[in-house]
């Protein structure tokens, strides 16, 4: 088994153009592989956009657009947020138009059919638009979907269903276990609860005239479509090549060492139940990790198509910049329950911690480098366990306690690298960011201790001890803020690459220049 960590976001329907919940996800996922890439691991990212359901053809005839038009049209603008949001995914799949997706969703039906895991019959049920999913009565809160507040359709069809419930101890056994991991672990007791309830088969095919022939015919019965979550679970091994020719597949799913959903909470029952249930019905590794995120709000209503309270990541990033919004992503998004946005929070949090924090570390650190050792950082005259190097003449060797800050800076910025690690294994976002932030402060709290300024008037009166220290603190300084830049580049790698090329990797240090800009 590679150590290759292979990594994919759910694939949004293109009904409508991408709204901020789109972008939350997007971001986190780019952050865990731009993460494992600094890591020297090798990494395949997957995003895309889902194509083939009912409610697309419905957007695209209420836009008077036919169905490919109106798909392209919206996944263009998905695609395009590689851009947009800084975003390093390796592959893009559309599930109506990549030729590698519908060879594989046959390929997938064939082998459940094979192992006799279909059987035809008659349903009556109540269908939600919204979801692409049937829902029983005990879903319902007051007699419409909990997700879209909208009453679901009464449904009699003849469908292809799928045996579920034959994986039901399977499935149970493998989440138990922790053979497949949910992050949170309230995702996880939600998942276990139900499942331990009973699984019940399900509908995995459509009607073709239902879905006026847009989608994957089913196998042998062209009368009938994929249902659109089957086919768009699909995506995850089909964009790896399953079904066809090629490595990708066996190096990135069969032989990875990590295999990672991303995904909202609104689809976790087709991840880690469904999507768990045809892949052992077709014999093939599980994913290892499924993380999941909670949703983002304005004024406690979920950010939605349906709610027409969207917001655009576009206008965002071109009114305050990629930095400002990833960066709110990241450090304001709870890792358990909903978040509420608005822009001055966006603004708050930007200026608190990349403009003053930051941004003025690096900034008061190269100015600093450049006033008194003329733009070249130091070697450290002192550290934990005594001096470095020879004495200044006459004078007794400074003691390990009197850099008290610069150790503590040290030993912080040595710790930042496992602890941020720790935080990611787990989907904690805040977490990882606010180790990030505990160097900071260390950094600050350096500063503010030592006073540089001080020192350097000191050194100028004769004093060369307090040069020797002048010496150490600017180095650790210096040393400590290349970390933070390094250990930033996974979040906010815009802003971390300006950081970078200011600080270098040589003794000469650049210029301070406002890498983080006040906004307004």
């Amino acid at each position: 088994m590679s150590q290759a960590f292979y990594v994919t976001t759910a694939i949004p329907y293109v009904n409508a153009a991408p709204h901020l919940g789109h972008a939350l996800e997007l971001v986190q996922a780019d952050v865990l592989a731009r993460h494992r890439r600094l890591r020297g691991q090798p990494v395949r990212f997957l995003t895309g956009t889902d194509e083939n359901a009912l409610k697309n053809v419905t957007a695209a005839a209420a836009a008077g657009a036919a169905v490919s038009t109106f798909v392209t049209a919206n996944a263009d603008r998905f695609a395009e947020l590689a851009d947009a949001l800084a975003l390093s995914f390796d592959d893009f799949i559309r599930t109506s138009s990549d030729e590698r997706h519908a060879p594989g969703v046959e390929q997938l039906w064939r082998r459940t059919a094979a192992r006799g895991d279909f059987y035809r019959r008659n349903y009556d049920g109540l269908y939600c638009q919204g979801c692409e999913q049937f829902l029983a009565a005990t879903d319902l809160r007051d007699g419409t979907c909990p997700e879209h507040g909208t009453a679901p359709d009464a449904v009699t069809e003849s469908n292809w269903f799928f045996r579920l419930s034959r994986y039901a101890d399977e499935i149970l056994a493998v989440l138990e276990s922790g053979r497949v991991r949910i992050e949170p672990t309230a995702k996880r007791n939600e998942v276990l609860a139900f499942v331990r309830a009973g699984l019940t088969d399900i509908s995995v095919s459509r009607p073709a005239v239902r879905a006026a022939g847009w989608g994957i015919p089913v196998p042998d019965d062209p009368d009938q479509v994929v249902y659109v979550w089957w086919d768009a679970l699909a995506n995850y091994i089909t964009a790896l090549g399953y079904g066809g020719a090629g490595s990708a597949y066996q190096r990135w799913w069969v032989d990875a060492t990590e295999r990672v959903h991303v995904i909202g909470k609104g689809i976790v029952r087709f991840h880690a139940v469904y999507w768990l249930a045809l892949l052992l019905s077709t014999g093939q590794p599980l994913p290892s990790a499924i993380f999941v995120h909670d949703y983002l709000t304005v004024a406690g209503t979920k950010l939605a198509k349906s709610a027409g309270n969207t917001i655009d990541p576009y206008d965002l990033v071109d009114r305050y910049g990629v930095d400002a919004l990833r960066w709110w992503l990241l450090r304001e998004v709870a890792r358990v329950g909903d978040t509420d946005f608005t822009e001055q929070r966006l603004l708050t949090r930007y200026h608190q911690d990349l403009a003053n924090g930051l941004g003025n570390l690096v900034n008061r650190t190269l100015s600093l480098v450049h006033k008194y050792r003329c733009g070249t950082a130091p070697e450290p005259a002192w550290t934990a366990s005594g001096p470095a190097g020879s004495q200044p003449a006459g004078k007794d060797p400074e003691p390990a306690w009197a850099v008290a800050a610069a150790v503590e800076l040290t030993d912080t910025c040595g710790a930042l690298e496992t602890t941020v690690d720790g935080a990611l294994a787990v989907f904690d976002f805040r977490a990882a960011t606010d180790a990030i932030w505990t160097v900071v402060a260390a950094a600050n709290r350096l500063v503010e201790t030592e006073r540089p300024w001080e020192l350097a008037a000191r050194e100028r009166a004769g004093d060369d001890a307090a040069g020797a220290r002048l010496d150490t603190v600017l180095a650790v300084l210096v040393q400590a803020c290349r970390s933070l830049a390094h250990q930033l580049s996974p979040f906010v790698p815009d802003g971390a690459a300006r950081l970078s090329a200011q600080l270098g990797a040589e003794p000469q240090v650049g210029s301070p220049q406002p890498a983080f800009p006040r906004l307004t």
